[in-house]
């Protein structure tokens, strides 16, 4: 349970100390597999001519190692970041070096550690004549219930370094427990004073671990892009997901005593997991249409994952049956330590191969179909049995024609969206691109409206008409606001191209710079796709920066007139990062004196409380925050000003600038302005302020406000309106 609790740690630390990024999370998963493959190797030749008395106290020390290690998490990722800005600004061309070793200094002793458990799992399991299968289940359900309690539990109620502290402490507690008890027979465990042979040989054990774990991970890859788009890229769907696979995991290992008894073939039982697999895929292709249906209040997650076991749960507990089925079949360390090592080597292959290959290249079902091919000639390989071996390659060649058959076109047809409505489906997909951090596609609709849909969420939209107003207004003045608030914009920064309007906005207000800085590539790609950017990439002032936002802050020196950011839905995994107070921190350190930020509020898909969080944290750090409001969308956006000028949001010299484009005046910008600094002060009172530490956006109360998606615009607005009538009382 702490282990996964720790993971989940991990990932938002490294993502804050060098930027929501594919290569940041591969490289942290690499690690960390790479960490526990490491200790597992290690602790396997150590003991391998030992004979051990209370293996249970090696657990003990390894356990208060990793404990103590999560002491030292806050201080370790400072450094981390600290190294990453020096390199960036010293040694550009070597900044991934730094950044590698930065995350192996800060995550290998403990994912050593967590390696090192597993043979010495083994010795204790042989001592107390216990089952290591049903050892390794129970661990793999206490790392489903950690993937829960981070998420639910320690990172809201207790933010990101009190949780550490108390996984640190359950590290130290079960050290301490554990060194306090006594073997039940006090003898030595020889490793090697008997010849063992095991049932499956070695090349054959070790080609199914392989092929278990490469699948597994490359299965969490390629159905989680899946289901991300129909469940939303939230933290607490990423845990629901996890959840379901590590239960199934463990169910599957605790079942393989009892599967024994029955004489059931490993060989038939693996290349079930393969059949099963591919039959799987066609139902988690069509995930989005599946729960268009489930997004009312009541026991949302409980059915989000219900579903999601049911569909995925059968093929994974099969495949959590190998691993442990075959550990169980040795007696030694050094062989425990060698396979459970491989399969964390092939898992990390898995992930890498899937993410940064396989989508790419054949979109995430064929690369689901491809793991689950490779787990049936696992399955074929262990099996002995000519006719078992002959029964398996047809029910095999009938599932991948069943999954063949049933592919629904998705990225060439159609794209996948929990906002897609069933009877409302994009027309046609412009282009679609699977990369290792995102699936993002252009798609047209039957009316000629245009989108960009990343993972799922329609991140930004143009409608067909020329001229006409719809919900995506917002989008231009985003651009056009903060250039209007300065009197001499020279240098711009627009975080998160989407469509690229607002950065066009801010183009046609004729800046001497404007740097674009997104984090996915695929979306400067697609721009060629929306005529209403007016192809601002191809301005030779413009310069597309392909790097998470936050991190480029704090990485550059250059200085800036106006910053404005939309970024994903504030609720997003990783989005809290650019709605912190650090961030903001950042972004008041890179403007110029009197330079302007504009952020996007979406008062749609954010509850009264997160709004007015947002509002309070960036009104602390720019203390005359002015709120705006998009007349024709409804969309909020805050606007402040490094400087300390009390007429700020008053004056708007831009708009001396002759001869710009714009579809609103003066006046009619002025009356959107619905609150300047008194108001914003009543009108923050109810919020809290956003950290990294806190997490305030990404999990608990902000992400749980999504199911009331329909109401969440009218709350906010009410809010407003009462706020207006409170200041008109006082005046």
């Amino acid at each position: 349970m702490a282990a996964l609790s720790w993971q989940v740690l991990w990932q938002v630390k490294s993502s804050l100390a060098l930027g929501v990024s594919a290569w940041g999370t591969a490289l942290t998963l690499a690690i960390t597999m790479g960490g526990m493959c490491l200790g597992s190797l290690v602790i396997g030749h150590v003991l391998k001519d030992r004979h051990i008395v209370r293996p249970i106290r090696i657990y003990a020390v390894l356990e208060c190692i990793i404990g103590i290690a999560g002491l030292c998490l806050g201080t370790a990722f400072a450094v981390v970041e600290r190294l990453d800005t020096w390199a960036w600004q010293a040694t550009p061309d070597n900044a991934p070096l730094v950044h590698f070793l930065g995350i192996i200094l800060t995550l290998g002793v403990p994912t050593i550690c967590m390696g090192a458990t597993l043979p010495v799992l083994g010795l204790m399991a042989r001592q107390s004549n216990l089952s290591l299968a049903i050892l390794y289940g129970f661990n793999t359900l206490g790392a489903a219930a950690g993937a829960l309690l981070a998420a639910f539990v320690l990172i809201p109620f207790f933010g990101m370094n009190s949780g550490a502290v108390i996984i640190a402490g359950l590290n130290l507690a079960v050290g301490a427990l554990a060194w306090t008890l006594k073997s039940d027979s006090g003898a030595a465990v020889p490793s090697t004073s008997k010849i063992y042979s095991p049932a499956i040989k070695i090349p054959a054990a070790l080609f199914t671990v392989f092929a278990t774990g490469f699948a597994t991970f490359a299965l969490e890859v390629a159905w989680f892009r899946s289901l991300t788009a129909a469940f939303r890229s939230t933290t607490d769907a990423f845990a629901i997901m996890l959840a379901c696979v590590l239960i199934a995991l463990g169910l599957g290992a605790r079942l393989v005593p009892y599967l024994k008894q029955r004489n059931i073939s490993l060989g038939t039982l693996t290349g079930w997991a393969g059949i099963l697999i591919l039959l799987a895929t066609p139902l988690v292709e069509r995930f989005d249409l599946l729960t268009v249906n489930m997004f009312s209040a009541a026991f949302l997650l409980p059915k989000w994952f219900f579903l999601t076991f049911c569909v995925i749960g059968p093929p994974v507990l099969l495949l959590g049956i190998s691993l442990p089925w075959i550990l169980e079949q040795q007696d030694r360390p050094r062989r425990w330590g060698g396979l459970y090592a491989f399969n964390a080597l092939a898992s990390v292959l898995g992930a890498l191969c899937a993410a940064w290959i396989l989508l790419p290249s054949i979109g995430f079902a064929k690369t689901a179909w491809l793991a689950g091919v490779f787990v049936v000639i696992a399955g074929f390989v262990l099996n002995a049995d000519t006719k078992r071996k002959t029964k398996l390659i047809g029910y095999a060649l009938a599932a991948f024609c069943i999954a063949f058959i049933s592919d629904s076109g998705v990225g060439r047809t159609r794209t996948q969206g929990w906002q897609v409505d069933i009877d409302v489906k994009p027309a046609r997909v412009l282009e679609s691109y699977e990369g290792p951090d995102a699936t993002v596609s252009a798609v047209e609709y039957e009316n000629g409206q245009r989108s960009i849909i990343i993972d799922g969420f329609t991140a930004a939209q143009q409608l067909s008409a020329a001229g006409k107003i719809g919900a995506e207004h917002y989008m231009a003045w985003m651009g056009h606001l903060p250039m209007l608030l300065h009197e001499n914009p020279k240098n711009a920064l627009v975080i998160c191209f989407g469509t690229g309007q607002t950065a066009n906005a801010v183009r046609r207000e004729n800046p001497e710079t404007l740097d674009i800085v997104d984090v996915n590539p695929r979306v400067f790609k697609l721009a060629h796709n929306f005529s209403e950017n007016e192809g601002v990439l191809n301005d030779p002032r413009v310069t597309p920066i392909i790097m998470d936002g936050r991190a480029y802050m704090r990485r550059t020196e250059k200085m800036y007139d106006v910053i404005t950011l939309e970024p994903m839905p504030p609720t997003f995994a990783g989005v809290n990062a650019l709605y912190a107070k650090e961030f903001y921190q950042l972004a008041r350190a890179r403007l110029n004196p009197g330079g302007v930020i504009a952020q996007w509020v979406p008062f749609h898909i954010l509850g009264l409380h997160s709004s007015l969080s947002i509002a309070r944290t960036f009104r602390e750090i720019f203390p005359d925050a002015i709120l705006w409001v998009d007349p024709y969308s409804g969309t909020g956006i805050l606007l402040g000003s490094s400087g300390s000028t009390a007429d700020f949001g008053k004056n708007w010299p831009g708009f001396m600038r002759a001869g710009i484009p714009r579809d609103m005046s003066r006046e009619e910008v002025k009356q959107a302005l619905v609150l300047g600094p008194d108001g914003m002060e009543i009108y923050t009172k109810g919020g809290n302020i956003i950290t990294d530490d806190n997490q305030l956006l990404a999990y608990g109360r902000a992400v749980s406000d999504w199911h009331r998606f329909g109401e969440l615009e009218e709350e906010n607005l009410t809010f407003l309106r009462s706020v207006h009538a409170q200041m008109e009382r006082m005046e």
